[in-house]
């Protein structure tokens, strides 16, 4: 999206690109996912476990009278499971047709960066991060891991298939 605005003297300030993310929160790292990939924000849910599922696969949950898939983002990114009774939310986004809870610690704001704040990822990101990660953010002395949602719920099947 481009934003156009006037400067402090009345002139027409140059035009920058941001792009839009709802930070997220787990383990105490933020994260950013895209605002237009977002479709629900929920508090915590009744999760009902899948016999046989991946371990990052929590369960499914209903949503509206849809089955959701819950997904643990802590187990897909390799860090420590939450200690027992700690509340989780989730965020819901679309992947192939289907509707994903994202199993998150919080969810914080809506925030808009310029695309100059963006950077790549850097090469002492996790391995893991890195395969579902589109970049990094520097923000108040905080890193912003841009989530891609595409890849983060790819688990390998278009390499399968």
């Amino acid at each position: 999206m481009m934003k156009k605005g006037m400067d402090g003297q009345g002139h027409y300030a140059t035009p920058t690109e941001t792009s839009d993310f709802v930070t997220v929160y787990l383990h105490g790292q933020l994260l950013g996912i895209p605002v237009l990939a977002i479709h629900d924000v929920l508090s915590a849910q009744k999760i009902t476990p899948v016999p046989l599922a991946p371990p990052s696969i929590t369960g499914v949950l209903n949503l509206r009278g849809r089955i959701v898939t819950a997904v643990d983002l802590r187990t897909r990114l390799g860090l420590p499971p939450r200690e027992k009774g700690e509340k989780s939310m989730s965020v819901v986004v679309e992947y192939g047709g289907e509707p994903y809870s994202l199993l998150i610690d919080n969810v914080g704001e809506v925030i808009s960066v310029p695309m100059e704040k963006f950077e790549r990822n850097p090469r002492t990101l996790d391995p893991r991060w890195q395969e579902v990660s589109s970049g990094v953010c520097r923000l108040d002395g905080q890193l912003l891991v841009i989530l891609d949602v595409d890849r983060l719920l790819d688990f390998g099947l278009s390499a399968a298939a």
